[in-house]
């Protein structure tokens, strides 16, 4: 086959890399034209392109897997309501549905589709997370997804290029921040036609009429070498349980891995049973997460797409946690999926022994703040005055030790969002951080260090009461450590004034008080006293590990400026051999 014609292997690969280069554009800008921190400044989104059979074909690095897994399946539930058929140029579809969407209200997945000289030849999806959606706002206190916010069925954005001003109306009456909210719906429209107007340029760059080709290329290139990687997995049934914090009682997460040579199927038999409260989660959402854990330890440079993902098979019984259908709520759904990657690595441990990392906080500690009348406990009139706002801060504790390295401090896995700087909520509202630095001695000790957690303190400059949603785990289980190494530190949240508060639930801080956030660090990898003096040394001199915690976890006597005591270190070490 000749390299000029259209369809030739070498051709087809660069199309397939141009098509990654289109939806990294689509995602960046979201990003640009976002309204939200969250979107914006954290990265919580999601953009990818479909056939017109709703198979992805390519998804940008940009995003979480939570957001870009779930819309991969989205896209079929909007062409099962809108047959591709009947799709006109210029339509725009969302939703916010948690069962046909991404897990909770407070996402919008936006559909948009492509054509070319007058052909529909594909559809740009984008996900993104709005900082409120009305209701009682983002947290785990509801009993009903009705509390949870504002429920939009699949429906049409715009039609024909004319957007749906009473759907705009009706979004901004019912939302606390009608501004950002709206505007990130519009942003959503937009990234998905920059993707329209690039798909284009490169089919007629490329001189193709249609993306069949192309995607059978991809979905078939992607799945075989998918099969490649877990084929070179030691077969058999792996089974693995995690408890984690929950809110009123702690949860079992119970897996059973099979690894064949078809592919590899997850079950969650075994499950604890659905919460009362909203950190259930949607089976889109626990397939999202179980199979980006699988890919991460088993192929993790194969392209995400249809084909990729159609080799690890995920189910769930309903009525569990991980399979909650409607209506239980489920706004603070990641604090549970967001742990199934650890869960996947605890299977994946007894096929690996040396290819799998030591367990991290997983779950985020993100910073939801809310203040102004009617936003706290207590008397009314000590907020009659106060200021509204309502603010999302994405954070993160630390990741699990990995093999051959410590883990990434203050760093969100899996889900990949970035930390948000303190300066963009400061400036948006009357919140003030007086302190966010490294939390010393929580990443757990090991061969190789699990990842530091961070501490936050946060109060207002208002003089009124604030509320924070809390939706905090790791608290009463802390990430486990892996071959001998320890646990991480368990994270807390206490108040200033010396109160403690729950992991779960909206809760109030007083006038003048201040609320302290502690990170859970993530678990060590091997023999903390296998790990190299110099290494420690350095930790100690940076200050991620006490003098003290050097000598007790590690064996090594060492000053804070980092110098070591040879002969009591090899004394500590040779007692502990011992």
């Amino acid at each position: 086959m000749s390299i000029n014609d259209p369809l030739s292997p070498i051709r087809l690969q660069l199309m397939w890399d141009r098509l990654i280069a289109v939806v990294e554009e689509q995602a960046l800008t979201l990003i640009r034209t976002g309204f939200s921190t969250s979107t914006r400044e954290a990265g919580d989104l999601s953009a990818g392109v479909f056939d017109l059979r709703g198979d992805m074909l390519a998804q940008a690095v940009t995003g979480t897997p939570g957001h870009i897994n779930s819309m991969a399946r989205a896209v079929r539930h909007f062409i099962a309501k809108f047959p591709v058929a009947t799709m006109k140029e210029g339509d725009i579809f969302l939703t916010n549905d948690p069962w046909k969407g991404t897990g909770h209200l407070h996402d919008f997945t936006f559909v948009t589709p492509t054509f070319r000289r007058g052909k529909m030849v594909a559809m740009f999806a984008s996900t993104c997370h709005v900082v409120d959606i009305g209701g009682r706002g983002m947290g785990t206190d509801a009993r009903q997804v009705f509390e949870e916010g504002l429920y939009i069925p699949l429906m049409r954005f715009a039609r024909e290029g004319k957007v749906d001003e009473t759907l705009i109306d009706i979004v901004t009456v019912n939302v606390r921040e009608p501004v950002q909210v709206v505007g990130d719906l519009y942003s959503l429209a937009t990234c998905n036609e920059i993707g329209c107007r690039r798909l284009v340029e490169m089919m007629d760059e490329f001189a193709i009429d249609d993306l069949d080709r192309l995607g059978r290329h991809i979905l078939e290139k992607s799945k075989q070498a998918s099969l490649e990687a877990i084929r070179k997995v030691k077969p058999g049934a792996y089974k693995f349980s995690m408890t984690v914090d929950g809110y009123d009682k702690p949860i079992d997460l119970v897996a059973t891995m099979k690894v064949g040579e078809s592919g590899i199927d997850v079950d969650f038999t075994g499950t604890s049973g659905v919460s009362s409260y909203g950190i259930n989660v949607p089976v889109c959402y626990t397939e999202a997460y179980a199979s980006f854990g699988v890919k991460c330890i088993v192929a993790p440079r194969v392209p995400n797409n249809e084909g990729s993902l159609s080799v690890i098979r995920v189910t769930a019984p309903e009525g569990c946690i991980l399979n909650a259908k409607h209506p239980s709520p489920v706004a603070a759904r990641h604090v549970t999926g967001q742990m199934l990657p650890d869960v996947m690595f605890g299977c994946l441990h007894q096929a690996m022994p040396d290819g799998v990392p030591a367990e991290g906080t997983s779950c985020l500690w993100n910073l939801f703040a809310l203040g102004g009348p009617g936003r706290t406990d207590g008397d009314p009139s000590e907020t009659a005055n106060a200021i509204p706002f309502t603010v999302m801060s994405f954070h993160a504790g630390g990741t699990g030790a990995r093999p051959g390295a410590d883990g990434l401090s203050a760093t969100a896995f899996p889900s990949g969002v970035k930390n948000v700087p303190i300066e963009v909520n400061e400036a948006v509202s009357p919140i003030l951080v007086w302190r966010k630095e490294y939390r010393q001695d929580s990443g757990g000790p090991g061969e190789f260090r699990g990842g530091l957690g961070q501490i936050m303190e946060v109060g207002t400059l208002d003089t009124a009461p604030f509320a924070i949603s809390a939706y905090y785990d790791r608290i009463d289980h802390p990430p486990r450590g892996r071959e001998g190494g320890q646990n991480g530190a368990a994270g807390t949240v206490t108040l200033k004034s010396g109160g403690k508060l729950r992991g779960m639930g909206q809760q109030t801080v007083g006038q003048h008080d201040r609320v302290i956030i502690s990170m859970p660090g993530g678990g060590g990898l091997g023999n903390p006293r296998r790990r190299d003096v110099a290494s420690v040394a350095q930790d100690v001199r940076e200050g991620f590990i006490s003098v003290e915690a050097a000598r007790r976890d590690y064996g090594v006597a060492v000053a804070p400026d980092g110098t070591v005591d040879t002969a009591e270190t090899q004394k500590l070490r040779t007692l502990a051999a011992e």
